[in-house]
């Protein structure tokens, strides 16, 4: 059984419009939430499996290696098999997976099945935002993903705080099961509220394509993600796969110009305000998600808080981001995104740049207050980025455009993170041996300060955590640039278009 979904009405999304973005918005929590509790988990697997913490880290890196490799065939999924249907097959892959994580007996079976996981997770996000954007219609997207931009903001926030407490009062098979009452609300909810797609085609497979994107972005992924543990970009482990993944990439992208049926459709850049909003989208998510794993380790590391705690303190953001998204998607929509990006993205730069000035006891009450004020400018810059990129899109246009989108994330947050922990790392290690000159004494200091802060001194770790947040205020910074190039008003289906009459004339291939 399932229900149609109505047209809304010209100025505010419809009844039916919020039941699907329900479902989708639950499929997010999942999907979001799952990576941010099981990296609070690490020590804990660890010390469960009698494993070394680079052995556990792929618990980590297998789920990010899996939704890499999935999400390119996002598009022709959808339009193979329809939205709906992608979805549910998804949403049980997911579930799936995580009982069998909680089932694990090693680390070699945790990792295995979170491979599963990711390979669920990976299309919850591409298929969600097909299915919120075809139905609220490209006029209304920037409102839609206002609602979606949620459980993406606060995941990264409630997640520490979830698995901390789920870790205390439990045990780490709980950072799994809790997935489990969410994955079957989200199962049946879906079932009966999605509606059957009408616009389904049966096209073959990019064969050459698959084989060259998704090993492509594994393997810069895996080379990325692998410069945190080596702690630089310069190591075998990391560049070598990075520039086969990248080589790959190169070879899709000629292959992809020339093919009449791609796995994705990259003649969409040809859309000048797509290419604009992808562009800015790549310069906020390597600056804003590097820095967002610096708070908790502040937190954590230098002023000794538990991980409850220290998720708590990261509140404020996540409330600023309460208050505009909902403001900035509507105007959005009928503004256009230019004006509101650009005021958000001069807030982050205030409240990221306030973490220039950080030290060892630095007042909560001003940390705080520069959370908040970033918070703010999150909810007005990410997702009417997200929304410029497919307001102009055509419905047929909708499955490659939500595609793309998802894989410029997912590679540019990789790059945001590994570079700013590489930044953070080598500061630690240039200053390793310096004596304690922290206000606390050393028989006071708590047992959960990592050895590297230690060594360095609580002083010369709170210099470094400074001295990265100046990289990262210049990365928020130069995300400016593209931005002062997004529309400034109400954008038209085919706005942006260069040369609308050649996208509207070359054919546009569904896959």
């Amino acid at each position: 059984m399932t229900s149609s979904v109505s047209a809304p009405a010209p100025d505010k999304l419809g009844r039916d419009v919020f039941i699907v973005a329900g479902v989708v918005v639950l499929g997010a929590i999942m999907s979001i939430l799952d990576v941010t509790v099981v990296g609070v988990a690490q020590n804990t697997f660890a010390e469960e499996f009698s494993s070394s913490p680079a052995s556990v880290a792929w618990s980590m890196t297998g789920y990010t290696l899996a939704l890499a490799a999935v999400i390119p065939i996002a598009s022709w999924a959808a339009s193979r098999f329809g939205t709906r249907n992608v979805y549910l097959v998804s949403l049980v892959l997911f579930l799936i997976g995580s009982v069998l994580c909680a089932m694990a007996t090693s680390i070699g079976t945790l990792v295995t099945f979170r491979v599963i996981q990711g390979l669920g997770g990976g299309l919850l996000m591409p298929i969600g935002m097909m299915i919120m954007t075809k139905a609220a219609g490209p006029a209304r997207v920037g409102s839609v993903m206002a609602v979606l931009g949620i459980p993406m903001l606060l995941g990264p926030i409630a997640g520490p705080i979830l698995g901390g407490w789920l870790i205390e009062i439990a045990s780490w098979h709980w950072v799994f099961l809790i997935n489990i009452p969410i994955g079957i609300i989200a199962i049946v909810y879906a079932w009966f509220a999605l509606p059957t797609d009408k616009d389904t085609v049966r096209p073959s497979i990019d064969g050459i394509g698959l084989l060259l994107l998704s090993p492509g972005l594994a393997l810069f992924l895996f080379g990325v993600s692998s410069s945190a543990e080596e702690q630089t970009f310069g190591a075998p482990k990391v560049y070598i796969p990075m520039i086969i993944g990248a080589l790959l990439i190169i070879a899709f992208v000629f292959h992809a110009l020339r093919s009449k049926n791609p796995l994705l459709d990259l003649r969409l850049f040809k859309n000048r305000t797509m290419l604009v909003s992808v562009l800015t989208m790549v310069t906020f998510m390597i600056a804003f998600f590097g820095s967002s794993l610096l708070y908790p380790q502040y937190f954590i590391g230098v002023r000794g808080e538990t991980t409850l705690i220290a998720g708590l303190l990261l509140a404020p953001q996540g409330l600023g981001a309460i208050l505009t998204m909902p403001i900035a998607g509507k105007m959005t929509d009928k503004m256009g995104p230019g004006k509101f990006v650009l005021g958000g993205l001069v807030l982050l730069v205030i409240g990221v740049g306030a973490f220039v000035f950080l030290g060892p006891d630095t007042s909560y009450l001003y940390l705080c207050g520069a959370l908040f004020i970033q918070g703010l400018g999150m909810g007005m810059t990410m997702m009417p980025i997200m929304s410029a990129a497919l307001a102009t899109l055509k419905p047929e246009q909708v499955n490659d455009g939500s595609t793309l989108v998802n894989v410029v994330q997912q590679t540019a947050s990789s790059i945001g993170s590994s570079v700013i922990t590489v930044i953070y790392t080598g500061l630690l290690s240039a200053g390793a041996g310096l004596a304690i000159t922290s206000h606390v004494a050393p028989d006071r200091v708590p047992a959960n300060i990592p050895q590297g802060v230690l060594d360095l001194g609580f002083d010369d770790a709170a210099s470094a955590f400074a001295t990265t947040f100046i990289v990262s205020t210049v990365l928020v910074a130069l995300t400016i640039i593209p931005a002062i190039f997004l529309p400034r008003k109400k954008i038209a289906p085919t706005e942006g278009v260069e040369g609308a009459e050649s996208v509207e004339t070359a054919p546009v291939v569904m896959h």
